[in-house]
């Protein structure tokens, strides 16, 4: 049976592993990250062998939780989950070297793997802190013998770890900077069976509580002039058609291309965006978008898709006009798909709009007024609502009128196609926080918003916010508040947030939004306008030669000699042999050299043979040679020297 660890050298091994694993946990839901940990600390903490049946149960049992968690889909984030399930279960059998060497050389996978998730600045710094733990953790196992002391750790280890780090940066600096980039990939990765905090393309009132509770960031802005009022800022995403009585849905069938806006009197707002990975196909985009960015299409209803999800930072341009005219005349198609409703369902809605229409007269505008006073002087804003049954939208208008923007932009677009206007329901983000440290605004996942846009004759699609129409007495309680409650750290580490987000956009600038395009631009200032990938492939190919000259020289530089006599002395009688033409390749052992030389010089031939033999035994044999002996053969090969030249030049003979 092999010889169990020494306890020293495993808990190193299983605090490399547990700094493998912590980038992972990072990635994989808040439960099971604990459940996990949990799991993996009691592997850490206890030196004994869990039985078969326990491990067994426990990789199963969380296997389970996982495929459930995730609803058995398979995406990038279910193999993280099953690797960091894998990882937490195995140090129950690590007890030998097999098995420490089996753990770590598994641990590898974990940084890499929370890579594929996020390569944000957090995880870089725990991947290099995995790194530094885990390289000693492998030296000190290569060197660990059964039946002796383990190796000891002492800062030489984490001095080499650290040059062996720094020695490989610059390399790994040339090829991030100056390697060809594509601009599409060959290749694709599974998406992820969960999405990453972005807006769906289905609507159900109730569905974002857990969304406005997150004041994670969804993007970053930054204006070119004078940016918008706050009030102004209405982020597009998605366009929502389809009603089905509970939920409203993205129209699926083709929209056809966006027609020209008619522009406003406000002006174009230029400004650039960088948007979160949301693993949906959208682009949030200001209100109003005159057109797309590159490689996106803009849809007839103003939103922006991708052809591909969204699985990484993306930084883009934008220019959007607030007041310009979307969308004037409204084809027999359109308008059938905008006053589409259930009929069976929601009767009190239907009735009332139908009733609306006959009072008003004809006018659109008033009908859409009414609803909006009707808000004004009943309803409630509030987080806290009572579940809804069949019929959600009677339930919401006529029973309890509290509610928040998801029931106020539905019930208020079914309220209008029961009076024959065409409306649909809009989603994204409103308003922004702007960051006190830099000129940028952070739209955050808690300023999700739903809106409601209905068709006039004469002004096309207009946007109506029937939640802001709510009295500010009738507001109970707001996104805000709730932020504030349940807020792990209190309002005084604001500025440390705020820099933290700051750092966090710079590095999102320097590295993740670093594309083939930017890499294409880099040799602006030399006169190279657009560097083709031949042109890079030898800026790369001159940089990493350059690189590893300079890492060669410094590591060789000032090296001393071998500090053992014999060493030194052979060297300097292999080199004096080499100037006479009987070079000694570096793979032949000294005896056989011996034989060689002995040939081509026979009348020093025993002189030669007693040098390699003498040699031979004083490196490798056992005993090796007395002080006496090894002092003498140390002074005869310093003082040997050849007689004559062979008769050929090159290789011995």
């Amino acid at each position: 049976m092999p010889e169990r660890l020494p306890t020293p050298l495993r808990r190193w091994c299983m605090a490399a592993a547990a700094a493998c694993l912590l980038p992972l946990l990072l990635q994989v839901p808040a439960p099971l990250a604990l459940a996990l940990g949990a799991t993996a600390a009691l592997g850490y903490g206890f030196d004994r062998r869990w039985p078969g049946a326990l491990r067994m149960v426990l990789l199963l049992g969380v296997a389970a939780y996982i495929v459930f968690t995730f609803g058995f889909n398979l995406g990038r984030d279910t193999g993280t989950a099953l690797l960091a399930a894998l990882l937490a279960v195995k140090p129950g059998e690590t007890q030998n070297r097999r098995d420490a060497q089996s753990l770590l050389g598994f641990s590898l996978f974990a940084p890499f793997a929370a890579f594929l998730q996020d390569q944000g600045p957090l995880v870089m710094a725990l991947s290099l802190l995995a790194l530094a733990l885990l390289l000693p953790a492998l030296a000190m196992l290569a060197e660990y013998r059964p039946g002796q002391p383990a190796p000891a750790f002492d800062r030489s280890r984490l001095r080499g770890t650290g040059m062996a780090v720094l020695v490989a940066l610059p390399l790994a600096l040339a090829g991030f900077w100056l390697f060809p980039r594509l601009a599409t990939p060959l290749w694709g990765m599974p998406e992820n069976a969960l999405g990453r905090g972005g807006l769906d393309d289905r609507m159900t009132p109730d569905q974002w509580i857990d969304l406005f509770s997150s004041d994670l960031p969804a993007a970053r802005v930054r204006f070119a002039g004078t940016p918008p009022s706050r009030q102004d800022m209405y982020w597009r995403a998605q366009v929502l058609w389809d009603f089905d009585g509970r939920s409203w849905t993205r129209e699926r069938r083709p929209l056809g291309e966006a027609a020209a806006p008619v522009p406003g009197p406000g002006g174009v707002v230029e400004y650039e965006l960088s948007l979160e990975p949301t693993d949906q196909r959208y682009l949030l985009v200001l209100d109003r978008p005159l057109e797309a960015p590159a490689g996106t299409r803009l849809r007839a209803d103003a939103s922006v898709v991708s052809d591909i999800p969204v699985s990484r930072l993306i930084k883009y341009t934008g220019r959007s006009d607030p007041d310009a005219r979307l969308q004037a005349a409204l084809g027999p198609g359109d308008w059938l798909r905008a006053t589409a409703l259930p009929p069976d369902l929601n009767p009190r809605t239907l009735a009332l709009g139908r009733q609306w229409s006959a009072e008003s007269g004809g006018s659109d505008v008033a009908v859409v007024r009414r609803a909006l006073e009707w808000i004004g002087a009943e309803f409630s804003y509030s987080l806290t609502v009572p579940p809804t049954g069949l019929h959600g939208v009677d339930e919401f208008l006529f029973d309890s009128k509290v509610g928040f923007c998801q029931h106020f932009s539905s019930a208020f677009a079914v309220l209008m196609r029961a009076a024959g206007i065409p409306s649909r329901v809009v989603i994204g983000y409103a308003g922004g926080y702007r960051n006190p440290y830099a000129d940028y605004w952070v739209v955050r996942r808690m300023d999700a918003h739903a809106w409601t846009e209905v068709w006039l004759e004469g002004r096309g699609w207009t946007r109506v916010d029937p939640t802001a129409a709510v009295a500010p007495i009738r507001i109970l309680d707001t996104v805000e508040d709730r932020q504030r409650a349940e807020s792990l750290l209190p309002e005084a580490f604001t500025p440390v947030r705020d820099l933290a987000d700051w750092a966090r956009r710079g590095w999102n600038d320097l590295v993740l939004a670093f594309d083939a395009d930017r890499q294409a631009r880099l040799f602006r200032p030399l006169g190279v306008d657009q560097a083709s990938a031949g042109q890079l492939g030898l800026a790369f190919a001159i940089g990493a030669g350059t690189v590893m000259l300079l890492t060669l020289w410094y590591l060789m530089r000032g090296q001393p000699a071998s500090r053992d006599p014999l060493v030194a002395a052979w060297f300097v009688f292999t080199k004096r042999m080499r100037r006479a033409g009987l070079g000694k390749p570096a793979w032949e052992p000294p005896l056989a050299y011996g034989r060689r030389l002995s040939e081509a010089l026979p009348a020093q031939s025993e002189a030669l043979e007693s040098l390699s033999r003498r040699y031979a035994a004083g490196r490798y044999a056992p005993d090796g040679l007395s002080g006496d002996e090894l002092g003498r053969l140390v002074a005869d090969l310093r003082a040997f020297r050849p007689t004559r030249t062979p008769r050929r030049n090159g290789d011995l003979p």
